[in-house]
């Protein structure tokens, strides 16, 4: 049990450093750098980043992506992943 939240914690740190790795003024300038990514990684703009959208164009999405995707439903949203950033 300590050792899964020891690697919760561990993961939490690396997908706040690796959304923030650029230095933002503020949320609001992090936000819009996620917003614009993630429109560019939704193929079908479906607001929805699946695994396959996120792979190539996301990678640290990629990598954290059962992490984000919470609820196991297959896709993140925008709002999920500026959640996660401003943790």
């Amino acid at each position: 049990m300590r050792i899964n939240l020891l690697k919760a914690i561990l993961l939490s740190v690396c997908v706040m450093l690796a959304l923030s790795s650029p230095a933002y003024a503020d949320d609001t300038s992090r936000n819009k750098e996620i917003s614009e990514r993630f429109a560019k990684c939704d193929k079908n703009h479906d607001g929805k980043l699946t695994m396959a959208e996120a792979k190539g164009c996301m990678p640290r999405i990629y990598d954290h992506f059962s992490y984000i995707d919470t609820g196991n439903k297959g896709y993140v949203t925008v709002a999920e992943i500026q959640a996660m950033a401003a943790r």
